[in-house]
């Protein structure tokens, strides 16, 4: 349920409330997805660097092969977003990544971790269940191909060498992610060694989390419903924002390290470090809302409307769920369960 919720309810829902009324088929889509990206992460021992990883995976999968949008030139108007190479639409490809590996994925996950704390890093399905979860999943894969791509773009089907790199690609990442990778060793996965200075406050990290999803999608996600060009630039001039969103995903990236390794940094800073993104991809959502209706006043009061609730009710059950974490944890005594966990589930799963 948070995966569709949080990659498409609190987002494309408030320009197309339209979105609503299929989240049961979105669960089966998104939820089935994730939750065996996050089965197959557990059970081979691996930690986040792998999930980020098996999230270009997910991404590759459901708009590459599901969707077909990575090569199509006409679904989503992809080809407008910037400059095609090889077929493939570039622009749309780094914003799809970036925005799905962390709201489809990361996002997802890490909630539902400090949600049920005891099954962190503990497969929730036996093997059945994980059999039935991939049929699932590849079953929500074809029904974006017939339901959503065979729809808004009749006629278009992505070329046989076209696929066949797309599921090269899947079968390497996938290797990658659950072989080549390190396995869990500690409660900060890397090499990054831990900084001096403690943790930043919970709202500084939600408000950094906040302001750079804000920035990432301004630079490449075109406003328009649907674009008519891109966000920033026109011709090659579109790879400098390009260029930027990559660098700001990597600088955010080697933060978020860096920060969750200092000493005080608990389940309160992830509480907000995934609610400020979220809180965040809404808020761009709203401020682009009246380009997206094309400044047609009801459409966009309606916009702005369930934006503003969507905000106000995320930013809700964020403060209830910082109040529960905060509860069970014993201040001065116990660790961040979650990097209790980090530190001891390589052990645990041997």
């Amino acid at each position: 349920m948070l995966a569709p919720v949080s990659a498409e309810v609190t987002f494309s829902g408030v320009t197309m409330p339209a979105v609503w009324l299929l989240l049961p088929a979105l669960v089966a889509m998104y939820g089935a997805g994730v939750l065996l990206l996050r089965e197959l992460v557990v059970r081979s021992g691996r930690g986040r660097p792998s999930l980020l990883l098996m999230g270009l995976v997910y991404e590759l999968a459901e708009d590459g092969l599901g969707l077909q949008a990575l090569t199509s030139p006409d679904l989503y108007h992809a080809a407008a977003w910037g400059p095609r190479v090889l077929g493939l639409n570039t622009t749309y490809w780094e914003t799809q990544v970036g925005y799905h590996t962390v709201f489809s994925v990361l996002v997802p996950v890490l909630l539902t971790d400090l949600l049920f704390p005891h099954h962190r890093g503990r497969p929730y399905l036996r093997r059945g269940g994980l059999a039935g979860t991939a049929v699932a999943a590849v079953t929500g894969v074809v029904l974006l191909r017939v339901g959503v791509a065979a729809i808004e773009d009749p006629g278009y089907h992505i070329s046989l060498p076209a696929t066949l790199a797309l599921l090269a690609a899947i079968t390497a990442l996938t290797a990658v992610a659950l072989r080549a990778l390190p396995a869990r060793t500690g409660a900060h996965e890397g090499s990054v060694p831990p900084p001096a200075r403690p943790a930043p406050s919970p709202a500084r990290v939600a408000l950094t989390a906040g302001v750079t999803c804000v920035c990432f999608l301004g630079l490449l996600f075109p406003p328009g419903l649907p674009p008519d060009g891109p966000a920033i630039g026109s011709g090659a001039w579109v790879f400098v924002p390009m260029a930027l969103a990559a660098a700001l995903a990597a600088g955010a990236a080697w933060y978020v390290r860096r920060w969750t390794a200092t000493p005080g940094w608990s389940d309160s800073h992830y509480v907000w470090l995934a609610g400020g993104a979220l809180i965040g991809h809404t808020l761009y959502a709203v401020l682009t809302a009246p380009a997206g209706h094309d400044y047609a006043r009801g459409p966009t009061a309606l916009a702005l409307a369930l934006g503003a609730a969507m905000i106000a009710a995320t930013a809700y059950l964020l403060v209830r769920l910082d109040h529960r974490v905060r509860r069970a944890r014993q201040p001065g005594l116990t660790p961040s369960p979650i990097a209790r966990f980090d530190a001891e589930s390589g052990a645990q799963e041997k």
